[in-house]
């Protein structure tokens, strides 16, 4: 059936969601799409954001519908390969290969940010370019109220503007979703359900900062002892201390061309951003680094870069309950439906490599309600609210709890955590029917969703809360009969 008002998109956000709904719509037989994105490409390289993602299986469902996991693949370095590297403070090395802790989880592929979005985008200038445009330093700078339609006003880094009036917007748009703030406002204070709601986690507020390093940079002064792309490193420094402890984490790539991207992740009250001379930044480097031989791979620019740069910070868990709103009536063309997705609607810190993948989720189910409605947004965007919300709030609470403390912020913290994981997956083998195994495990199946993996997540709980109860009270029960006799 054809629907004449499958068409008149506008995408604003031109990330992983942005440009991955794009494709989803335009296999679905919608034309007109205007993708809005204020980088100036799709490859962009920014220093300060250059993260790499895991795609797991839950990604893969958008990556398998849009036909684009074997190329994926070919990007990736896979999970399965996933060797890490130990550098200690003396040279001493360890390597690990990381086990898969669950048998049902597909395999996963890391990569650059970058490179997963020149993905995207190189499929829609190779086979959709009559039905996609992708606008690329423009951005959304107003969107209106035009009778029973939305204007969306864009305005280009040249500081031309263009006026559209879509049938649909995609909200992808990120944290700060102009797209969210505009549906708030105009809700004039009858309802906060486009506000974000925040909850606490261990992991909020830490800063991070970024080295770029050159691709097989030397580990030592002997010659040929380079770092491999494909391996992963941990690079430990000689100080001690929450204020002054520092490491080097480096994801794996698989061309081994392309520069390396080494994190530094932090409390906020570290001496690393009370440097403010380049000079100062030099010394701590080399003196927290003994074992590397930095002047041979950190130029003066990077160091006059890395020290000049204000970093990021890790958001708060937090996510809005409205995603979507309509005007009028857009299956007859004479409304628009507005959605949320990625960001816009839920954000978090990277703690268990959800970000990315819950975002491609979110649009691969916004394709399968809009196959069930026949793409009718007036029934298909309230149906993708109602299901999508659980899971969303069930997410919120699995970033809380699944492994927050992984950025050693806390020793004791994480050591109470490490036991905990490793009694639930004891339990989890010796009696799968009534324990389940951590949550950060669950995670990995991409089979269950974020609301069934909560709810095995706080059975446990509640089984290993009566097994310390029956066990507190065998103790009380022996230790007055013992006393008694």
């Amino acid at each position: 059936m054809n629907h004449p008002y499958k068409k008149n998109v506008v995408i604003i956000g031109g990330g992983p969601a942005g440009l991955g709904a794009a494709l989803m719509l335009v296999k679905r037989g919608w034309t007109e799409i205007t993708v809005l994105e204020k980088r100036p490409s799709a490859d962009y390289y920014e220093p300060d954001k250059s993260f790499s993602y895991q795609i797991d299986g839950r990604g893969q469902k958008l990556t398998y519908l849009l036909e684009l996991t074997p190329k994926l693949a070919d990007l990736s370095v896979p999970n399965t390969d996933f060797y890490f590297t130990i550098i200690q403070k003396d040279g001493t090395r360890k390597t690990i290969k990381l086990p898969i802790a669950d048998s049902k989880r597909k395999t996963a592929y890391w990569l650059p940010r970058a490179a997963f979005v020149d993905l995207f985008y190189q499929e829609i200038t190779q086979h959709w370019q009559d039905s996609i445009q992708v606008l690329f330093q423009t951005e959304c700078v107003e969107i209106k109220q035009n009778q029973d339609n939305l204007e969306i006003i864009t305005q280009s880094r040249d500081k031309q503007q263009l006026t559209l009036t879509p049938t649909l917007v995609v909200g992808c748009d990120g944290l700060n979703s102009i797209v969210r703030q505009t549906l708030h406002q105009w809700q004039q204070g009858t309802s906060d359900s486009f506000v974000m709601q925040q909850f606490p986690s261990p992991s909020t507020g830490l800063r991070y900062k970024v080295l770029t390093l050159p691709p097989q940079f030397p580990l030592s002064e002997t010659a040929g002892d380079l770092a491999q792309s494909t391996m992963a490193y941990g690079i430990r420094s000689t100080f001690k201390g929450r204020q002054k402890a520092i490491s080097l984490g480096l994801l794996p790539f698989k061309n081994p061309d392309q520069p390396r991207t080494a994190n530094i992740i932090t409390y906020p009250d570290h001496e690393i951003w009370q440097l403010e001379a380049t000079a100062e930044v030099e010394q701590f480097l080399k003196q927290a680094f003994p074992q590397l031989p930095l002047e041979k791979i950190l130029s003066p620019e990077e160091i006059a870069r890395f020290t000049s740069s204000d970093g990021g910070k890790f958001p708060i868990p937090q996510y809005c309950s409205g995603l979507h709103q309509i005007w009028g009536q857009p299956q007859d063309n004479q409304g628009t439906g507005v959605i949320l997705l990625g960001d816009a609607a839920h954000c978090f810190p990277p703690d268990i490599g959800q970000g990315v993948n819950s975002a491609l989720e979110d649009v691969y189910l916004l394709h399968e309600i809009l196959a069930e409605t026949q793409d009718n947004l007036s029934e298909a965007l309230p149906r993708y609210e109602s299901l999508r919300q659980p899971d969303i709030k069930a997410l919120i609470r699995l970033v809380q709890i699944s492994y927050p403390w992984q950025y050693n912020q806390d020793p004791l913290q994480k050591k109470l955590w490490s036991v905990n994981f490793f009694l639930r997956l004891l339990l989890s083998r010796g009696f799968p029917l009534l324990f389940n195994p951590h949550s950060f495990i669950l995670i990995q199946n991409h089979e269950l969703s974020y609301s069934e993996i909560l709810a095995k997540s706080n059975g446990t709980t509640k089984a290993l809360g009566i097994l310390a109860g029956l066990a507190i009270l065998t103790f009380a029960i022996l230790f007055g009969y013992f006393r008694y006799y």
